[in-house]
């Protein structure tokens, strides 16, 4: 294993802790703990704050969307693993501006049920109403009758993003939950991957794949996916995976944003490769591309592999797409 750390149980906290040291006006620790991340200027009277939380390794998610139009919060766990019931419900304590907290997360299981008992200690400790939305966009983790059973990946971001511009526009609680739910409704991401990750703890590949071989449809964490193939072009791969999002939710004759994701080592390059592909494609379905994003959103560690994502646009979803944002990670100019 070759990484640059020092003693790899030390990974998570020392990486916080430069986070945290090199965006001190955006970003400050809560209840003493690293793990926990908000908002500098955390909490904002009369405004619902926005918290997530997950495992980390796939920065710019989860963390690294903390920040104004965004997320209030993120509680941050150690490399693919969960966050604690205590960070989580300390993150949501220190955000809460008085109109209630909205959690946000990708559905995995250790996360649904952390978040679960924060929220129930949240509200009998410290009458704080908080909701709860799921993200769980991702094709390849089940059918269509099964969506409740699939995984988040990166169309949280675009979550984030509708859910952040309508709590800075001091919606209610209910509002705010609806957005992101909208927002939700109409996103869809498939990927694929050509390498494995090393955990640093571990020390070892989470998976094998072949040197001439590539698996659509696999996880964050490497979970099993759709079809296990020989390495094919990157037109190939981008005709399969936009198949399979047309298949799951109908984008013809329509107005989309896209994300055009690294899952960490796959460079900007190749993903500008399979966007131009993926453009000719929705052309000939007439769809229309309105906000392209290409680059490294939703990671795993050094794995070689990208995703697609798409969002379908309405006049609500464009509007609040348009909406500034910033972060450490993430920096959004409001369109003319």
């Amino acid at each position: 294993m070759k990484k640059i750390l020092n003693n790899p149980e030390n990974y998570v906290p020392e990486l916080l802790e430069g986070l945290l040291a090199a965006h001190p006006d955006r970003l400050k620790s809560a209840a003493g703990d690293v793990h926990c991340i908000v908002r500098a200027d955390s909490p904002i009277e009369g405004k619902v704050g926005i918290v997530t939380g997950g495992g980390s390794g796939h920065l710019p998610v989860f963390l690294g969307y903390v920040g104004r139009g965004l997320l209030d919060g993120c509680a941050v766990g150690d490399v693919f693993a969960s966050p604690t019931i205590d960070q989580m419900y300390n993150v949501t304590k220190a955000v809460h501006g008085g109109a209630g907290v909205l959690h946000l997360f990708g559905n995995y299981g250790g996360d649904v049920m952390n978040f679960a008992a924060a929220a129930d200690q949240a509200n009998m400790e410290d009458d704080i109403q908080v909701e709860t939305v799921l993200v769980a966009e991702d094709v390849a983790s089940a059918p269509p009758d099964k969506a409740a059973n699939r995984r988040g990946v990166a169309g949280m971001i675009y979550a984030f993003k509708i859910a952040g511009a309508r709590a800075e526009e001091k919606a209610s609680l209910a509002e705010v939950k609806a957005a992101a739910e909208h927002a939700l409704a109409n996103t869809r991401s498939m990927g694929v991957a050509l390498t494995p990750c090393i955990v640093p703890q571990v020390g070892k590949p989470t998976f094998t794949l072949g040197e001439g071989e590539m698996e659509i449809g696999m996880g964050i964490h490497g979970e099993p996916g759709t079809a296990r193939t020989p390495l094919q072009t990157a037109d190939d791969i981008v005709d399969q995976l936009i198949e399979k999002l047309m298949g799951d939710m109908d984008l013809s004759n329509s107005e989309i944003t896209i994300m055009i994701n690294s899952l960490g080592a796959t460079p900007l390059e190749e993903l500008y490769i399979m966007y131009r592909h993926a453009l000719e494609v929705f052309k000939s379905s007439n769809t229309t591309v309105y906000r392209p994003y290409i680059g490294r959103f939703a990671t795993s560690m050094e794995m070689t592999g990208a995703s697609i994502t798409v969002m379908k646009l309405d006049a609500e979803l464009k509007r609040l797409l348009d909406q500034p944002a910033n972060s450490p990670f993430f920096e959004h100019t409001q369109y003319a």
